[in-house]
């Protein structure tokens, strides 16, 4: 099962909003297939592994094989064909799986599929740590809104930004540091930053320090105020524009409008989950983050904190939670929250 976990991982920024699953195929105390779930409408990680198997193993000995996979198979048809039907077609006589899948098209389903025809299931090993893998899906299913990823950086003394523009003051995060967060921007399919940000930064919000998918890009700009020659509306990449005040869109680019209302940022996730956005990277600014916090909308944060110190500026946000880590990225300190129960 742990191997399965290692090779679902190989899927992150490449499947959403499917899970990451890995699967093995095991014969007589050796992993004799494997694979996993590589792009999202391409084949499922049970159907790699078992088609790796068969250049090891005749049909009668896949019979006698177990299959390990860590997420439920499918029981129903999405854009590839039922993983469940596959395991039975081939006469696979055990199954052993980490998690029950919460998608309400599978929830259970696989599982009694699978022991419906005759086939030993063992569910429950190392859930925990499958948990923790396909911890966006899981969000995603269960709380109806996008894994909320928080990301900022702080100085020593915790301030995120110069009380006024100072090029001299920009950068807060080191150069590794800096790529580190490019690739988490391929990893996750929603990047998202307020008005304010959009407006001082004037950023891309893109991956351009690593090879990969770039995110969709989200701006809070509730009160319309954002100009149109900001790089955000450049067409490069699709940018969704969260308003109360109606705009027309452009190339690549859309301007939704919602109620002015208290539960204006519960209707813009509301909006990112009905469009299968799994996770979204929030950059800032403070307002944004803060509030995000404040109503507990946030699932991960990870702060990254620099030695030199600015004496007075913007102050990081304030936030609460159960540190899961924390290493040195160079001269910075990478620490990771999660909010404490």
């Amino acid at each position: 099962m742990l191997r399965c976990i290692e090779l679902a991982g190989n899927g992150l920024g490449h499947v959403a909003p499917n899970p990451l699953v890995g699967s093995v195929v095991e014969f007589n105390g050796e992993i004799v297939g494997e694979g996993f779930h590589q792009v999202y409408g391409g084949p499922h990680a049970e159907v790699h592994a078992i088609r790796d198997a068969l250049h090891h193993l005749s049909d009668e000995q896949l019979r006698s094989a177990t299959l390990y996979v860590n997420l439920e198979p499918c029981a129903h048809h999405g854009k590839t064909p039922p993983c469940a039907d596959l395991i039975i077609a081939r006469g696979i006589r055990k199954v052993v799986i980490a998690n029950n899948d919460p998608f309400e098209h599978v929830n259970g389903n696989g599982i009694r599929k699978l022991r419906d025809a005759g086939i030993e299931v063992i569910s429950g090993v190392m859930e925990k740590e499958g948990a923790e893998l396909n911890r966006r899906f899981f969000t995603y299913h269960t709380k109806k809104r996008p894994y909320i990823l928080l990301k900022y950086a702080q100085t020593a003394d915790r301030f995120i930004a110069p009380e006024f523009p100072d090029p001299a003051k920009r950068w807060i995060s080191n150069e590794l540091s800096k790529q580190l967060v490019h690739k988490w921007r391929t990893e996750e399919p929603g990047i998202m930053v307020g008005a304010t940000t959009a407006l001082n930064d004037n950023p891309q919000l893109t991956a351009r320090l690593c090879h990969g998918k770039n995110p969709t890009r989200i701006v809070i700009d509730r009160q319309g105020r954002l100009p149109m020659g900001l790089k955000l509306f450049d067409g490069e990449v699709e940018t969704l524009i969260f308003t109360t005040v109606r705009r027309s869109g452009g190339r690549n680019y859309e301007f939704i409008t919602l109620e002015n209302d208290d539960l204006f940022l519960e209707s813009v996730l509301n909006e990112l989950h009905q469009r299968s956005l799994q996770s979204i990277l929030v950059e800032g600014g403070r307002q944004l983050l803060q509030l995000l916090i404040e109503k507990n909308l946030w699932d991960e944060a990870r702060i990254f904190t620099a030695r030199h110190s600015f004496g007075r500026g913007i102050s990081a946000p304030d936030i609460n939670g159960t540190t899961e880590s924390a290493q040195l990225i160079d001269d910075n300190t990478l620490t990771v929250l999660t909010p404490s129960e």
